[in-house]
């Protein structure tokens, strides 16, 4: 286990150095956040009855997803990873003594979190201080907010399980980057990075809520709008617990699975 956490410590470490790519996501984080509200402001305004979440849970939802983009972006994976796959690199990495699954985990954990603790901060602060209904509320209860912070970290668990499905796929294939197209296009669609899932038909969203993509970001983000509270809280965070397991389960069993059949150039 030490070892992992010297990969997590290490690969943290050098996500904090990059401090002006910080700023420069925090600028472009912060405007497309306020296009996506003034978007859905001209909704509201021509009907807010139509819709499920109120206008001040729905903007809520987008300032903590701008602000937790990194946690749960599916279209941000390690192209070192790739590369080491596709260019036989990876030999170096079997003759380590560990197991290659839970060091590329613990590295992807590492990633998103030193991204999201450089960026989420002044996205949180400013977001907190416009003027309501365009700013983010604070939680209804301290309950509400010790849930979301367990349910951020299991949907940031999850959606890293997910990546870890296409990284090890590549061993099956020529190039990644039919796999990043299509598992990408479905996570961001499905999971409510492009609209909260609540938005979608009823019939669709029962099913969209079982898959594991709306055990990424939807349910934290859902239960901090208070979209989500008392029972109806129960099912997404079994949910999420199921998928981490199966996720991660499919995952490690088939880099085992992999690393035994790995072929490289020249014999």
């Amino acid at each position: 286990m030490n070892k992992y956490l010297s990969f997590f410590r290490l690969r943290f470490a050098m996500g904090m150095q990059y401090r002006m790519a910080a700023f420069a996501g925090v600028i472009t984080q912060f405007v497309w956040g306020a296009m996506e509200i003034l978007i859905y402001t001209a909704f509201y305004d021509a009907n807010a009855a139509a819709f499920p979440m109120t206008f001040q849970a729905t903007a809520t939802y987008i300032w903590l997803q701008q602000a937790f983009l990194a946690f749960f972006m599916a279209w941000f994976m390690e192209e070192e990873i790739f590369d080491s796959i596709i260019s036989g690199n990876i030999a170096y990495e079997l003759c380590r003594p560990i197991r290659i699954y839970n060091m590329w985990f613990a590295r992807s954990v590492a990633n998103r979190l030193s991204r999201a603790i450089l960026r989420c901060f002044p996205i949180l602060l400013i977001a907190a201080f416009l003027s309501k209904p365009y700013g983010m509320s604070a939680p209804s209860s301290a309950v509400n907010f010790i849930l979301f912070l367990v349910t951020m970290i299991l949907g940031l668990l999850v959606t890293v399980s997910f990546c870890m499905l296409v990284y090890v796929l590549t061993f099956f294939t020529v190039s990644p980057q039919g796999l990043r197209i299509v598992f990408v296009s479905m996570v961001e669609f499905f999971a409510g990075a492009v609209i909260p899932l609540p938005f979608f038909p009823d019939k669709i969203r029962e099913v969209l809520e079982l898959l594991p993509f709306a055990a990424m970001q939807n349910v934290p983000l859902r239960i901090y709008s208070d979209d989500l509270s008392g029972i109806a809280i129960v099912k997404p965070v079994a949910l999420q617990i199921t998928w981490l397991i199966v996720l991660t389960g499919v995952g490690y069993n088939l880099c085992r699975y992999a690393e035994k059949r790995v072929r490289l150039q020249g014999g």
